[in-house]
């Protein structure tokens, strides 16, 4: 299995409104280090798991709609709440959808976002793309 991970950062506001989160149910923000990595089991004619290049800017184009935006009022997440966890799997399941339909993307088995708050805290979303 050969992988490739691709790393952005971005800039939220929300709140996460329910006793267990404590002072983060007040509006905050935060700033996320985004590690997204692409799986497949075999290289490609270029001898790589998928453009470099092109992982960056599809990540960056699904970054872009969370960036220095309030999740509280996106309409994504309209009911939801947007923990660590529910936006790795956001931009997990956002990521596969733009490269469903290229030949690299189809060749993918899996993609993994993990989402750093801190250097000691972060959760991980993995999204199997092999069934």
């Amino acid at each position: 299995m050969f992988s490739l991970t691709v790393r952005r950062h971005f800039m939220i506001a929300h709140s996460l409104p329910r006793d267990v989160f404590g002072p983060a149910q007040a509006l905050h923000g935060a700033t996320f280090v985004a590690e997204v990595t692409f799986r497949r089991r075999a290289l490609n004619q270029d001898a790589i798991v998928l453009d470099i290049g092109a992982a960056g800017g599809i990540i960056e184009d699904v970054l872009a709609v969370l960036n220095y935006r309030n999740l509280d009022d996106h309409p994504d997440f309209a009911g939801r709440l947007t923990t660590t966890e529910a936006l790795a799997e956001y931009i997990a399941r956002s990521v596969s959808s733009k490269l469903q339909n290229s030949v690299d993307g189809r060749q993918l088995t899996g993609i993994d976002v993990t989402l750093r708050e801190n250097p000691d805290a972060w959760a991980t979303y993995s999204l199997d793309l092999s069934a």
